[in-house]
């Protein structure tokens, strides 16, 4: 048998020869967008038969793929990029204003593509942000230095371009995630507090006067009223909460069985394969299934901010606090306006709700998180 050339390196560990990748991260979120793909089958198979579920199985190896190119790339890479993602995110931004946009449920917020098949930019304006904002405080802590004020202010610059251009579509939703995604980096690069609560409640205050001012659209301001009031409207946004409510009502302990709701497989529920896909889960899979749905995603959370905490440079802490905010807010977002908690604002539910351009940003920022650990079992193999 012949001898090991390298007698004094130690036989490598099963991430190392994965080459680094973070495993259980991986493996949760597959699961979590296989999970998602049954659920928007039972909610679609009636009218479409199988098509969503293939498009959300062909959306989720895309993603797959992109998350693992995305890691390949290196923190390195993926940082010296990040000022042209973010630049990337505004251009669809600003393109979506233009001809180029389409108006759906009163937001101007799509780009069609073709086959039916369509961009929203808001969701990489997401990534952008998260990408371009821990650059900018990792490049201050690589100095030794630490956060100043002039530093707080470019990063909410940085974060408010975008969320001005996403409230003239207006999307209300994608604009309070870029905010919350934005403070939590900035909170954890560690700068003073007195500039990002004061910056925070000037983009808050914003936020009332856009709610005041008539800027949403009349879809839109009827959804935020009728959480306010669940009797109004009750053949329009009233209806599709009603529904909602007795679909995850209607699931009990144990759930009415797979592709057996009868709200779901009634088709009474308008958007339910993307804004309400939780209700297909709280309705067929139960209270018991529902929970396990969330403890899958709050795996996934939680392990993103574990990546982050065992991160050997700043980078990768900041992008992995990004991301878990981002995804966290979405979460507790879409299953809180399913469950009537909070007001109907649009966001997918990460991984689980049908969409191509949401699955895609999040997976890659998998591939982004998934880098900076990574880069930690290369190392050595590479010196």
């Amino acid at each position: 048998m012949p001898a090991d050339p390298h007698p004094d390196r130690p036989g490598l560990s099963l991430r190392q020869a994965l080459g680094g990748h973070d495993l259980p991260l991986l493996v949760a979120a597959l699961g979590a967008s296989t999970v998602g793909a049954l659920l928007v089958w039972s909610a679609t198979h009636q009218d479409a038969g199988s098509t969503y579920l293939v498009r959300h199985l062909v959306n989720t190896g895309l993603g797959f793929g992109l998350a693992l190119g995305v890691s390949r790339v290196g923190r390195h890479g993926i940082r010296h990029a990040a000022p042209w993602v973010y630049l990337a995110s505004l251009a669809g931004l600003a393109a979506v204003l233009t001809p180029l946009g389409a108006t759906i449920n009163g937001s101007r917020s799509w780009i069609p593509l073709v086959a039916g098949f369509t961009l929203q930019p808001s969701e990489f304006a997401k990534v952008g942000v998260t990408l371009l904002v821990a650059g900018l405080f990792a490049d201050r802590v690589d100095r030794r230095v630490a956060p100043g004020a002039r530093d707080v202010l470019l990063a909410w610059v940085v974060a408010l371009v975008p969320v001005g251009l996403v409230m003239l579509q207006p999307d209300l939703g994608s604009a309070v995630v870029l905010l919350a995604l934005a403070f939590v980096v900035i909170l954890v690069a560690g700068a003073p507090w007195r500039w990002v609560l004061g910056v925070l409640a000037l983009a808050g205050a914003g936020i009332a006067v856009v709610l005041t001012s008539g800027v949403l659209s009349g879809y839109q301001q009827d959804r935020l009223l009728v959480f306010l009031d669940p009797a109004r409207d009750p053949l329009g946004a009233g209806y599709q909460l009603a529904q909602v409510r007795i679909a995850v009502t209607g699931g009990g302990w144990w759930g009415q069985g797979f592709m057996e709701g009868r709200q779901t497989q009634g088709g009474f529920i308008p958007f339910q394969l993307n804004d309400f896909i939780f209700s297909v889960a709280g309705e067929e899979l139960g209270f018991v299934g529902s929970a396990g749905l969330l403890l899958l995603l709050g795996f996934v959370i939680l392990r993103i901010a574990v990546v982050g905490a065992r991160s050997t440079d700043a980078f990768g802490r900041f992008v992995a606090a990004g991301a878990t905010a981002w995804l966290a807010f979405q979460v507790f977002q879409n299953v809180g306006m399913t469950l009537g908690l909070v007001p109907v604002t649009g966001l997918p539910l990460p991984f689980i709700s049908y969409g191509g351009s949401s699955m895609f940003a999040t997976w890659l920022m998998i591939g982004v998180v998934d880098a900076a650990q990574a880069h930690q079992w290369r190392a050595p193999l590479l010196r």
